[in-house]
């Protein structure tokens, strides 16, 4: 996707609600206001529209899901994450609320423009059909997220008056995996894979993969997945590291990206995930790796520390593992920092990255390396950095992933398997049948390496939901980096941060109290 050079500035689709309620002001419609009666004319206006969806997708907070799962911790004490991390979260929950709520302006805004866009007096449809394909794909991201998060939610596809918004009802689940599927097949259809910085088919195909793949219709998810592999519009971009900074922009990996630009429209990412030291009068580190997270990365040679044969060892835990690794993680004394010094993290030393040195550095000893780019070291909360929201690693390990659940294991399984491994930064050892004598050896793999190769990327909240490992791998104490002191060899251990799970009602989030107080008719998930 490349970036504008120019930014539209757009003011939300909420201001185009036409009064009806107050005939009388419409008999004379200022010409300097936005009004339906003066919108909705030309194909700009269409694409004006259309812009107004593109900012409800995810940033910054792609790392707020992760930081609810095992692998990262929510470093800062008073974050809202702090509660619902550890099992403490209520129907009163702010995120819990924030969430629906922004998914359902974002709804909002696509509906607006799908209730007028047939109003536009255009007579190239085709044009017309791309942007109807580019809203429907931004309101199926949404939905999506919505069936994750809370299970059966209210299907709206067009505008609704705040009478109707008080009684609709909740969807079932599998009536809005149906919809976002049929949805996503048409914007596809309507799409061409090159569609400048604008949403293409490659993110409604790659989205219908995806949700395909969350609501276990493995079927359709490979389908999905393999028409864009067979399309060769995407490929892998050979430094894993750079893909996620400036230099990675614009790479044929990525599929869909929310895009940025400093002093305009800018983000925190950087002042998000760097370590304190490299935040000048900020804070940083807001959400930090766990060891269970480092754990998963493989050794150098593509096999488990948890094979014997892979030379794993436990007194240098860190040396000759996964390059995926490097680049994702900074690591104590190995890792170089954006002013050029090392960073250190180990308990007990003065550095400015020691271990709880302070609230704000790291309490497990690792910090994120994905998107902290030195360009942003001297204005760390004005990056312009896209963020990515899909690339075509990720329909590689879909598409092995549900072929793998389908029982259909074939060449062209290890092939995607393999693909991701053997990028050109990361070089792993291939995949190979004898590796994997079972389908659930195979399945463990594909797991793995979805967890490394996507790893902070806002995805394991809902792989361990789907994959219903969410209340083994959540409760107890996160664990930190291994370290000597004295001779004695130490692991950090967070008895603050200690986490609960419930299976019985965790695996969905509440339907916010404030919507019920607003609309009786949404039932409550289970056990709230």
């Amino acid at each position: 996707m490349k970036k504008y050079s120019n930014i539209i500035v757009w003011i939300s689709s909420f201001s185009l609600t036409w009064m009806a309620c107050q005939p009388d002001l419409l008999e004379t419609i200022p010409n300097d206001r936005i009004s339906k009666e003066i919108f909705w004319q030309t194909l700009e206006d269409a694409g004006f529209a259309a812009n107004a969806v593109y900012p409800t997708l995810d940033g910054t907070s792609i790392f707020s899901y992760d930081g609810l799962s095992d692998h990262l911790l929510t470093n800062h004490p008073f974050n809202a994450n702090v509660d619902l991390q550890r099992g403490f979260g209520t129907i009163a929950s702010g995120r819990y609320f924030n969430e629906w709520q922004d998914a359902y302006q974002a709804i909002r805004r696509a509906n607006d423009f799908m209730d007028n866009i047939d109003q536009v007096e255009e007579n190239d449809q085709d044009a017309i059909n791309r942007l109807k394909g580019e809203v429907m794909t931004l309101r199926a991201y949404h939905y999506i997220k919505l069936a994750m998060l809370f299970g059966d939610v209210p299907l709206l596809t067009s505008g609704i008056d705040i009478e109707t918004g008080r009684s609709v009802t909740r969807t079932p689940v599998e009536e809005i995996w149906n919809f976002v599927s049929s949805e996503l097949a048409q914007a596809a259809d309507w799409l061409p894979y090159q569609n400048g910085s604008r949403i293409g088919k490659g993110a409604a195909l790659g989205l219908r993969a995806r949700a395909m793949l969350y609501a276990g219709r493995y079927a359709e998810a490979a389908t999905a997945a393999k028409t864009i592999i067979d399309s060769q519009e995407y490929t892998l971009y050979p430094d894993y590291f750079e893909l996620f900074q400036y230099e990675g922009e614009n790479s044929q990996e990525v599929i869909l990206a929310r895009e940025f630009a400093a002093d305009v429209n800018s983000h925190n990412i950087y002042a998000t995930a760097a370590p304190w030291s490299q935040i000048p009068g900020s804070t940083g580190s807001l959400y930090v790796p766990t060891q269970a997270m480092i754990d998963l990365y493989p050794m150098a040679n593509g096999l488990p520390i948890s094979d014997p044969q892979s030379g794993y060892d436990p007194r240098n835990p860190l040396e000759n593992r996964d390059p995926r690794l490097y680049h994702s993680v900074f690591i104590s004394e190995r890792t170089p920092l954006p002013d050029g010094g090392t960073y250190g993290s180990t308990p007990g030393t003065d550095g400015s990255d020691a271990v709880q040195i302070t609230v704000y550095s790291t309490a497990t000893g690792y910090n994120i390396r994905k998107y902290v780019d030195e360009e942003d070291y001297t204005n760390p909360s004005n990056s312009g950095l896209n963020i990515i929201l899909m690339r075509y690693a990720e329909v590689l390990l879909t598409y092995a992933e549900a072929k793998i659940e389908l029982g259909e294991i074939d060449q062209t399984v290890y092939d995607a398997i393999n693909e991701v491994r053997e990028r050109e930064s990361v070089d792993l050892p291939p995949v190979m049948p004898q590796m994997a004598a079972t389908t659930a050896e195979l399945r463990d793999i594909v797991r793995r390496e979805r967890s490394v190769e996507l790893a902070f990327e806002g995805f394991r909240l809902f792989d361990i939901r789907r994959w219903e490992l969410a209340e083994d791998v959540m409760p107890g104490v996160p664990m930190g980096r291994y370290y000597e002191e004295d001779g004695e060899w130490k692991q950090i251990r967070l008895d603050g941060f200690d986490r609960s799970f419930d299976p019985g009602r965790d695996y969905l989030w509440p339907i916010p109290q404030r919507e019920r107080e607003l609309n009786t008719n949404l039932t409550q998930n289970a056990g709230y």
